[in-house]
């Protein structure tokens, strides 16, 4: 049974980090989970952390298992993992799917800064710039002024509007 502390992961992801061998720091992280019983973290960011080490070590299926896990957990994350399943299902060629996860987290609603921008982030990847646009503006409105995310969404959807040759308005302005 595991506690699992924010410094006890971090150590772990800084190993893996050192090692440039993603496998093992993502078993480590499904055997946390899987041994989860308390901690300042939740097991959902712990599934949600696998996955990324998962998708990073080639193995998306695994990833996709992972994230959907998480959903399942239903534990606090920064990022709603169905973000995560999105972009796995891009990555796996089922980009059908990824559009219905989507919309089904836009329908949803209370949708955080960090997943808008971890959506417009992959639809920029796949080539959905119009919807990747409604995503960056979405979450730009909906971030403090000061925070990092509205920084990182203004400067996406900056970018998006140039590839789509739109005209800047009063939210490029902002960009900085």
């Amino acid at each position: 049974m595991a506690h699992v502390t924010r410094e006890h992961l971090d150590r772990l992801l800084e190993q893996g980090l050192l090692a440039d061998d993603h496998v093992p720091t993502a078993k480590r992280l499904d055997f946390l989970a899987a041994s989860y019983v308390s901690g300042d973290v939740s097991r959902a960011a712990i599934l949600v952390l696998a996955a990324e080490e998962w998708r990073q070590a080639g193995q998306p299926a695994r990833a996709l298992e992972c994230f959907q896990r998480a959903m399942e957990d239903g534990g606090e994350v920064s990022v709603d993992p169905r973000a995560g399943i999105a972009d796995t299902l891009f990555e796996l060629d089922r980009p059908a799917e990824g559009k219905e996860m989507i919309k089904a987290i836009r329908a949803e609603g209370g949708v955080t800064p960090a997943t808008c921008l971890n959506i417009t982030e992959t639809l920029i990847a796949y080539g959905e710039l119009r919807a990747a646009h409604e995503w960056a503006t979405e979450g730009a409105l909906a971030c403090p002024e000061s925070s990092g995310e509205r920084a990182a969404l203004l400067r996406a959807r900056y970018r998006i509007r140039i590839d789509l040759g739109l005209p800047e308005d009063e939210l490029d302005a902002l960009v900085t």
